[in-house]
């Protein structure tokens, strides 16, 4: 009788087998874990999603406002900077309607 599964071809499937999934296993290593815990390491942001090592940044560099400031304080000092500029632009425009009315008053006492 002639048996196709024998002990030497189960042996060999079994072996084969073994190798196949020992070569995924270190190839997830190597492709999909070593990257994130080399970007870790390095002090980057690890995206899982697009295998993409990010550089983190501070929310003051995207903000333009000092560390430390709060968002109250940043908005205060932006009202009061924006007061002073319509102040400024007030008074030119009051400085600007006199002499309009300078030069028409002088022109109609010729």
């Amino acid at each position: 009788m002639h048996r196709l599964l024998t002990m030497k071809r189960l042996s060999v499937i079994f072996l084969a087998t073994f190798a196949v999934l020992v070569g995924g296993v270190f190839a997830w290593q190597a492709l999909v874990v070593a990257p994130e815990e080399r970007c870790e390491r390095g002090g980057g942001w690890w995206d899982g999603e697009g295998g993409v090592c990010a550089t983190p940044i501070s929310i003051a560099e995207i903000t333009r406002r000092p560390i430390g400031q709060s968002r109250a304080e940043a908005s205060a000092a932006k009202n009061r900077e924006l007061v002073e500029i319509e102040g400024r632009l007030a008074a030119a425009k009051a400085a600007r309607d006199a002499e309009v009315e300078r030069q028409r008053k002088e022109l109609i006492g010729r």
